[in-house]
């Protein structure tokens, strides 16, 4: 009953929270995709690099998050606040997204790859073109991946002065109050739970 009449009282600190949290989940979301897409493509063209690349941030991701948020902030242009951790959200999610990616790219069926070459593709089309529509179940499987890891770890960012989901249970820690940890704890657990329920399903629809 306490926890409602806190929601009641705060429903506009808690619906900042979780506003908060959902931008700056999406923004590291969107650059994670785009630098992983990159890296990716490079990897296709040269093995060696893919491998070292996915060994690199295996290395990062096994980090504690809390630890590579400190790391980052004495570095130039970053600091306290959410551009430092975006940018370990992106760090993060590299690891997810290039092996799946590579993975999926890499499982296309030899035998279409070769009929494709045989017809004159050069390798960027067979990329394009054959591959990544071909892969698109392993590519939305590591986007969920990174997206619901994402999520969880934002969450540790209010240690750093970004703000969202975190800053409830960061502030409730502070000052002892459990309504503040708990509609933290539930606002995280029930975006990652939906977000991830929703991606599941759309993930089954892609053949």
């Amino acid at each position: 009953m306490e926890l409602i009449q806190f929601a009641q009282r705060n429903h506009g600190l808690l619906l900042r929270a979780l506003s908060e949290h959902i931008q700056m989940v999406l923004i590291a979301l969107i650059l994670s995709v785009l630098l992983a897409g990159v890296l990716t493509i490079v990897a296709m063209f040269y093995k060696r690099v893919g491998t070292f690349l996915t060994y690199i941030f295996s290395i990062v991701y096994s980090i504690p998050s809390i630890a590579l948020f400190a790391l980052m902030i004495p570095l130039p242009g970053m600091g306290l606040g959410r551009n430092t951790a975006i940018a370990v959200l992106v760090l993060y999610n590299q690891f997810m997204l290039l092996r799946n990616f590579i993975t999926g790219l890499n499982g296309v069926d030899p035998a279409i790859v070769e009929a494709a070459t045989g017809m004159g593709m050069t390798k960027a089309q067979l990329i394009y073109k054959v591959r990544v529509p071909l892969s698109l179940k392993p590519i939305f499987v590591g986007i969920r991946l990174a997206l619901v890891s994402t999520i969880a770890i934002a969450i540790i960012a209010a240690f750093i002065g970004a703000g969202g989901i975190g800053l409830l249970v960061t502030i409730g820690l502070e000052t002892g109050n459990d309504n503040r940890i708990l509609w933290g704890v539930i606002l995280a657990a029930g975006l990652g739970i939906i977000t991830n329920a929703a991606l599941v399903w759309v993930e089954r629809k892609i053949k």
